[in-house]
């Protein structure tokens, strides 16, 4: 819940003024909200009224939605669609990580490619990873060094103390950029991918309701604060990274902060992939494809792919915004939605069923907003 996306909510807040605050909270609100009921559709009542857990994963959840049209149309949406979006995450790290060290290492003449193919290199152990502990001990080293980041920003901010000022905040706002802000916020809350697999991994799984309200409470007071104190610092000249907002002596320090924190995120969304793909390989019971070359392989390639990807792929950002509004709301807000009304619908008070249609609308219409604006600027681009 504290990824990259957090370094550009100051300048979301600049394209949306007080509302960029109000949704700030909503989207905690309502990501919190579909992860819960993506999670219930897991369970099903036995004869004694106990919730039983009777689905591991998104697909199984997909599956029993669809098995009247077909018993594998569903999961096979669903993987197509996380392997798309973790495998596009991933790509964003690499082109990041060369990014980030370009502008670390301005006087070494190596392009951006060439520093993402160094940066490739670093993360070849990645083929290795068997396990979600080996992921999240990488992970909560990706955590301290986020938590650097942002307490050198905040630092800087806090000495700049003097030219706050809230008329810096916008009351009317462009629309269009008002849906940049939308996306940027929304999508820095997204975590349903993960949260079968994490729920089904935790050591009390009751617990896991407690742990996704807390969470998403911290996520939001944090990213409230932090993108305030940076707005108020900078107003008008927030950029869309505010790092790049950072005097030159501390902008080096936090760029190798920034590349080591891309670096440390990567194996999460890639070991995602490879698990999905893996799993579905599996289901033919071909004994050959049990081996730990096979898979080996199967994870080799998928790192390969995301480099390749990252070197070719043209106006890449416009892409990753496409294919987020089509994939990310989809996996954060539809279908957790209309798998919750089909599965647990004789179950549902009518309040649930509100719930569960407005924030299927709302998702709906972030999604086709953000389509339009990306397809727009790949137009614009190719004149």
């Amino acid at each position: 819940l504290q990824g990259i996306f957090v370094l550009g909510l100051p300048y979301a807040l600049l394209h949306s003024g007080y509302s960029g605050l109000f949704l700030l909270i909503l989207a905690a609100a309502l990501c919190c909200y579909t992860g819960k009921i993506l999670i219930a559709c897991l369970y099903e009542e036995n004869e004694d009224g106990q919730l039983i857990r009777v689905r591991d994963t998104y697909e199984d959840i997909a599956n029993a939605c669809c098995k009247k049209l077909s018993p594998e149309l569903g999961g096979i949406v669903v993987n197509v669609t996380q392997v798309m979006e973790l495998i596009m995450t991933c790509i964003l790290y690499l082109v990041v990580s060369g990014n980030l060290l370009s502008h670390s290492f301005p006087y070494i003449p190596v392009t951006e490619k060439t520093w993402s193919v160094i940066a490739f290199v670093t993360l070849l152990p990645c083929v290795f990873i068997k396990s979600l502990k080996t992921v999240s001990k990488l992970s909560q080293l990706c955590s301290l060094v986020h938590f650097i980041i942002i307490f050198v920003v905040m630092t800087y901010c806090l000495t700049q103390i003097d030219q706050w000022s809230w008329a810096k905040f916008r009351l009317s706002i462009e629309f269009e950029d008002f849906l940049v802000s939308v996306g940027v916020i929304i999508f820095s809350y997204t975590s349903q991918i993960f949260l079968p697999t994490l729920e089904g991994s935790m050591k009390n799984p009751e617990e896991f309701r407690y742990m996704l309200n807390w969470t998403h409470i911290f996520a939001c007071v944090f990213k409230t604060t932090f993108a305030l104190t940076a707005f108020l610092t900078w107003g008008e000249d927030t950029k869309e990274v505010i790092t790049d907002n950072l005097p030159s002596f501390l902008q080096t320090i936090v760029n190798l902060c920034l590349l080591t924190k891309a670096l440390l995120s990567y194996p999460l969304p890639f070991f995602a992939a490879t698990e999905i793909v893996y799993a579905c390989i599996l289901k033919g019971n071909y004994s050959s494809y049990r081996s730990p070359r096979f898979a080996l392989g199967v994870r080799g390639s998928f790192l390969l792919l995301t480099l390749l990807m990252a070197m070719f792929i043209p106006h890449f950002a416009l892409l990753m915004g496409l294919t987020g509004s089509v994939t990310g709301a989809a996996m954060t807000f539809l279908l957790p939605c209309l798998f919750h009304l089909k599965l647990k619908w004789k179950n549902l008070c009518f309040l649930e069923k509100c719930a569960d249609t407005s924030v299927f609308i709302l998702g709906f219409l972030c999604s086709l907003a953000g389509i339009v604006c990306s397809i727009k600027g790949l137009l614009e681009i190719f004149g």
